[in-house]
């Protein structure tokens, strides 16, 4: 999965998501990682974006991610 900017998205990225400083939770895309394996189920695969100043946790499916203009690549966690 990729940002609108071309980006691959990653776990811990750091993120602007509708203009307030977040990070990517976690990325949804094999059945292997617990974290996602729900949201696989229930959504298909995609991205969760921690933004704590105003929604908490939201989950962006893999399809609607292109359409997520206010989603924007900041930096790469060092932890990567």
């Amino acid at each position: 999965m990729k940002y609108p900017s071309g980006e691959e998205i990653k776990k811990g990225d750091h993120v602007r998501f509708h203009g307030n400083p977040a990070e990517i939770e976690f990325v949804a895309s094999d059945a292997n990682n617990l974290q996602g394996v729900r949201y696989i189920q229930e959504f298909g695969s995609g991205v969760m974006v921690l933004d704590p100043m105003v929604s908490g946790s939201t989950f962006i499916s893999r399809d609607h991610i292109p359409e997520y203009e206010d989603l924007e690549f900041v930096s790469r966690s060092e932890a990567q």
